[in-house]
């Protein structure tokens, strides 16, 4: 059987509330139009950011905590069930999560925009705490699981990925004002952002494309032997970064991004070989975005290694942030979000006229056409404004990022409508 046929056939059996995955989503859409917003505030110090609180750094964690990490969570707990072919033990856990994270990432966000070191302190626990029932939930999924081991693999790395992660991001908002509770804040700061963007968000990315990407493109599950080739590499190049940022080593870096270019290689090939054998061939905008991602992801460990060799120049670190953070996971999110949200709708709705409702039927395209030509051109500036060091640039390519976020917002509100209706329009 197909990997699409596996996810589809055992998909209404593990479905969850359709309140669980689209609080976390439309969670993830407001922090996308705030975090425009706060970066047009910081456009005259994003292009030379090194860390520290202020509107920077707060702009950093709307997108990593914010859109990243909600909209992670929300497609997380209602896909993995079904790739491992194991129901969750419980909704409760996800919904306590919530509540706390949302929470939690507004005090530590806003703890950072007014450099408040109680408000960030207060947010990180809070924020801990929401995403410890997710990794409760997560670890007792795979615990459970007997297929779909490549998934389960790239899953337990998250979930110790995760683990750190949260205990360096406490560290660091403890620390926040210079109190000597980390000898090395900066290479602490590094090896959080390595944590979080290749550990726990890169590692679910990677291992939930082995089931979407044959899902959409209706193809077998990619090469057993090969992914996990792939899967090797991605977790000793975040074992060789962390350990390298941690131990203020220069040569682990660069053989994390070696490492890496290794995972990346083998992850496309695999990707390239499901698009190419797939029996759906036009796969419409969302891959416009997965494929923009894709070439972030093959260009990060060449501007890692820039970087680290001093090459990349003044802005070569928040550079190499914006594509891996913007350029890879946040576009390659949005573009699988496009495709899943209406879907996982889909199966919660019935249609006016009647019959199963068709996915065009939550709404108009164009929202989305405008969200991904805002985004990609955003980015783009965002980039030549780093290079350049110009905050016009900044603040242009927020102003176009922010007319995405609300298009994007739009749509999303498009599907909850019709969520809440219980019925499509069409």
């Amino acid at each position: 059987m197909t990997a699409a046929g596996a996810f589809l056939g055992s998909a209404r059996s593990r479905l969850l509330p359709a309140s669980v995955p689209f609080r976390f989503f439309v969670a993830a859409a407001v922090f996308h139009v705030l975090l425009w917003l706060v970066l047009l505030v910081a456009a005259a110090d994003f292009p030379r950011f090194r860390g520290g609180a202020g509107p920077a750094l707060a702009a950093v964690h709307l997108l990593t905590l914010g859109v990243l990490t909600m909209t992670a969570i929300g497609a997380a707990v209602q896909l993995l069930p079904v790739a491992t072919t194991r129901p969750l033990a419980a909704v409760w856990p996800i919904q306590l999560a919530f509540w706390l994270l949302l929470p939690g990432a507004v005090a530590l966000i806003g703890g950072m925009l007014i450099a408040d070191a109680r408000l960030m302190i207060g947010g990180a626990v809070a924020s801990t705490l929401g995403l410890l029932p997710f990794a409760l939930l997560l670890a007792d999924n795979l615990r459970r699981a007997n297929s779909m081991p490549v998934v389960r693999a790239y899953g337990w790395a998250a979930m110790a990925s995760l683990l750190v992660l949260v205990a360096l991001g406490v560290a660091l908002s403890v620390d926040a004002d210079g109190g000597g509770l980390l000898a090395d804040r900066s290479g602490a700061a590094l090896a959080h952002m390595i944590l979080g963007g290749f550990g726990f968000m890169g590692m679910l990315a990677l291992g939930f494309s082995h089931v979407l990407i044959p899902m959409f493109a209706l193809s077998n599950a990619p090469n057993r032997r090969i992914a996990d080739v792939g899967f090797a590499a991605a977790a000793a190049s975040v074992v060789l970064g962390v350990a390298g940022a941690g131990l203020g080593h220069r040569s682990l870096l660069i053989a994390a991004c070696g490492v890496g270019a290794v995972a990346v290689a083998v992850h496309l090939r695999l990707m390239q070989v499901a698009l190419a054998t797939g029996m759906r061939k036009r796969l419409g905008l969302s891959f416009v975005l997965v494929r923009a991602a894709w070439a972030s992801l093959a260009l990060t460990p060449l501007l890692g290694v820039a970087v680290a060799q001093g090459w990349a120049g003044a802005g070569g670190p928040t550079l190499f942030g914006l594509v891996a953070l913007g350029g890879w996971l946040m576009t390659f999110l949005f573009g699988i979000l496009q495709r899943i949200a209406p879907f996982l709708a889909s199966m919660h709705v019935s249609r006016a006229s009647g019959g199963p409702p068709l996915l065009t039927e939550f709404g108009s395209e164009t929202p989305l056409r405008i969200h991904a030509g805002c985004h990609l051109g955003a980015l783009i500036l965002l980039a030549a404004a780093i290079v350049l060091d110009s905050a016009p640039l900044a603040a242009l390519a927020a102003l176009i990022g922010l007319a995405g976020a609300l298009a994007f917002a739009a749509s999303i509100l498009t599907i909850v409508q019709s969520l809440a209706a219980g019925r499509t329009r069409g």
